[in-house]
């Protein structure tokens, strides 16, 4: 199912990471590999697709809506850990978003759809959009609706 966010209706800041974990800049060489590998974790009970980073780095990275100032990478700041990660598409979609079983219901997936969000709405877009399974098993639409998502008319 398609999720809608309105930027123009909705605040855009709010929520602060936990401690210990930092907002860093999306670097290739040093977080290709640990975002699949977090992702591939997120989806490994369904909800996405769990493929070789070699595969999913050359599509993603080729694809013309790449941009990486729309990937966002959130660590532990004394482990150097991956805890979240959103790769987002230039038009405002977000194609994947996961957060480290360990860090669920602690605020980073809220804190990391808020920066998606700041980055969008500093861009000048009116929505940001996402997919989701309506089987997801980790409880997904329920998230991204108390986050002011909503179903697209289609």
């Amino acid at each position: 199912m398609l999720l809608v966010r309105d930027l123009a209706r909705t605040d855009a800041c709010g929520f602060v990471l936990p401690h210990d974990i930092v907002d860093v800049g999306f670097d290739p060489a040093r977080h290709a590999r640990a975002a699949r590998a977090l992702l591939n974790e997120a989806y490994a009970g369904g909800g996405g697709d769990v493929v070789d980073d070699e595969t999913w780095w050359a599509r993603l990275s080729e694809d013309e809506e790449y941009d990486p100032e729309a990937v966002f990478v959130l660590e532990q700041a004394s482990s150097g850990r991956m805890v979240g990660f959103a790769q987002c598409w230039t038009s405002g979609f977000v194609k994947d978003i996961a957060i480290a079983k360990t860090h669920r219901r602690l605020g980073v997936g809220a804190y990391l759809i808020s920066r998606v969000t700041r980055h969008f709405k500093a861009k000048g877009l009116k929505t940001i959009s996402l997919k989701v399974t309506r089987d997801n098993p980790s409880g997904a639409i329920a998230f991204y609706e108390s986050l002011g998502f909503s179903e697209a008319e289609v």
